[in-house]
């Protein structure tokens, strides 16, 4: 018994460890948009009847054809830093909402960032140098999931 015990505990520990990975603002990565269809340059709301789980989280979609892609290769397609600002992340290693219509395609990943009150953290990333903070939040995102 003690040993179901266990193995439960690490089951739901690791399933709310991931979720805590995701940036889950209105209950979806991305806060519901459709993250296929940022990799056709487009910010498009998704649609609740196109929506499935990955990793334990919520994406949405706003066709079945962007659905069906996700669901072919989901990696490609989920958000780097777990849907937090790519900026932020780099440069202060801190997990900060986004603005889901700011984003970046670069090498093929997504990259999401914080848009408001005149705050723009795209052009920041872009100023500053996109490859330097790059390098940066992937070391420190490391560190944010290990913790």
């Amino acid at each position: 018994m003690r040993n179901i015990t266990l193995v439960l505990l690490f089951v739901v520990t690791g399933v709310f460890a991931q979720k805590q990975n995701y940036n889950l603002k209105k209950g979806y990565v991305a806060e519901g948009y459709d993250v296929v269809a940022y990799f056709a340059n487009t910010a498009i709301q998704g649609n609740k009847k196109y929506s499935t789980t990955f990793d334990g989280v919520q994406f949405k979609f706003a066709s079945k054809e962007n659905l069906e892609a996700f669901k072919k290769n989901p990696k490609k397609y989920v958000p780097a830093y777990g849907g937090y600002c790519a900026y932020a992340i780099g440069a202060k290693a801190e997990k900060v909402s986004i603005n889901p219509k700011t984003f970046e395609i670069r090498d093929g990943k997504l990259y999401l960032f914080y848009n408001s009150w005149g705050i723009n953290t795209l052009d920041m990333w872009q100023k500053e140098g996109a490859a330097q903070l790059k390098e940066k939040a992937d070391k420190n995102w490391l560190n944010i999931i290990n913790k």
